[in-house]
């Protein structure tokens, strides 16, 4: 061995024990020189703990991500409701929500479909018809469950494609995955429904988490019993 790396070794042997691919080639040459018919049980014992090391590692880096993800999630759900109480009218209450809030959540569109016996030919709900949808009781259940019957959940996540234009209105084309927060106003009125739409279909899938939507519809709610009362 050359002599000045000799003593770089001896005066500094810590280089070489943080260095994973010399200690790897150190334990592989020290395997040859026993021969074959010996085991070396710790170059085994090592070859496990890192490969142990490696998956806490990742694991590790998942965690941080997802934590990452999950405050970016929260500040954006804290923007959105924060927005939403800026209005000092319902009407432009509305209006934002279809513009300023679907900004801020990210969404290509954002409709707030009412259950009700009036008809769209109403003048308020024409003004409204970029965000405000109005159907027949019992529609949104009907939507939620696709038909099938059942309990519809207050949140549901999942890819579809829009097969008209009743709730998106032009872009429902353009729609590939969609978040549904089904919305309890009180005794005596009929349900309502939050439907956020995008073109991205994995950005709402069934998998995911519902807790931060499911606040979002809870603040929304107890907005618009207000509105209505």
């Amino acid at each position: 061995m050359d002599a000045v790396v000799r003593e770089q070794i001896i005066s500094d042997p810590d280089v070489l024990l943080d260095d994973k691919d010399i200690m790897r080639a150190l334990v592989a040459a020290n395997e040859r020189a026993m021969g074959h018919n010996i085991v070396d049980l710790r170059g085994i014992a090592m070859e496990r703990l890192e490969a142990r090391l490696d998956r806490l590692e990742d694991t590790h880096r998942s965690v941080i991500a997802a934590a990452y993800e999950n405050l970016a999630g929260t500040n954006q759900i804290h923007r959105a409701v924060l927005r939403l109480m800026d209005a000092t009218k319902f009407e432009v209450f509305l209006r934002d929500l279809g513009s300023d809030v679907a900004g801020i959540l990210r969404v290509d569109a954002l409709r707030l479909v009412l259950e009700t016996t009036a008809t769209g030919d109403d003048p308020a709900i024409k003004r409204l018809d970029t965000v405000l949808s109005v159907a027949e009781p019992g529609f949104i259940d009907e939507y939620l469950t696709t038909g099938r019957g059942g309990q519809a959940r207050q949140v549901t996540l999942r890819q579809v494609r829009p097969e008209d234009d009743r709730l998106f209105g032009a872009k429902f084309d353009f729609i590939h995955s969609e978040a549904c927060l089904k919305l309890d106003f009180g005794t005596g009125r009929l349900p309502g429904m939050l439907v956020m739409g995008s073109e991205d279909p994995h950005q709402f899938t069934p998998q995911q988490g519902t807790d931060l939507l499911a606040f979002f519809a809870g603040v929304f709610e107890r907005a618009m019993k207000r509105w209505l009362a």
